[in-house]
């Protein structure tokens, strides 16, 4: 299951596939523009897998939708409301602003988020999302705020949900689109015990 498209500068993708064995992924992505001028990237995992996950993870996509012009940890406040009689998500957001090409992003539990580039000697991973502990739904913390990083042409963010093992940053393929990008990494990395989710964005440089 993947998309893909174009926001402004940045080219994006998501890949995901549910737990083997099982049909229903708990693991959603969000690609969404905000007006003209900047972007909201993200990755919600529904606690465990299955159904009850994937409707969690539905909640909060559709919440985020709704409120994606609002300040990110507004967002996940508004989320956190909503789902209180759901079984709870990790979630990583980020928004890309064309116009100063800044980053900004916020995470609840343990969905990576990494700002990585091409490096003579591999990759270069440029800056790493602030992850707090908590659960979407069920236990926030008690302070919640987003951070900012530059982020310059050629740059590409990868979010990746905790189906997806360490070290997966170390083989991109930097000449492949978003969305191989993004195939390459759940076909390599995905964990065999649960759903697996890889977006991709890449600052292209030009809109």
């Amino acid at each position: 299951m993947f998309r893909h498209g174009r926001f402004g500068p940045i080219e994006w993708a998501a890949v995901r596939r549910p737990r083997p064995g099982e049909a229903v992924c708990g693991d959603h992505p969000v690609a969404l523009d905000i007006g003209e001028d900047a972007a909201l990237f993200g990755v919600i995992d529904g606690l465990g897998h299955g159904e009850a996950a994937a409707a969690a993870a539905q909640r909060a996509a559709e919440i985020v939708d709704v409120r994606r012009a609002e300040p990110l940890d507004v967002v996940i406040q508004r989320c956190h409301q909503a789902l209180t009689e759901t079984r709870g998500v990790a979630m990583t957001l980020a928004r890309v602003d064309f116009e100063t090409d800044a980053l900004s992003w916020i995470g609840v539990g343990n969905v990576a988020a990494d700002l990585v580039a091409k490096h003579p000697v591999g990759v270069e991973v440029r800056s790493s999302a602030l992850l707090v502990g908590g659960i979407v739904g069920y236990r926030m913390p008690q302070t919640l705020s987003a951070s900012q990083v530059s982020m310059s042409p050629g740059d590409l963010l990868v979010m990746s949900s905790d189906g997806i093992a360490e070290h997966h940053l170390e083989s991109i393929d930097f000449a492949a689109h978003a969305t191989t990008i993004a195939e390459q990494l759940v076909g390599l990395y995905g964990r065999e015990t649960d759903d697996a989710l890889v977006l991709a964005a890449r600052h292209r440089g030009i809109s």
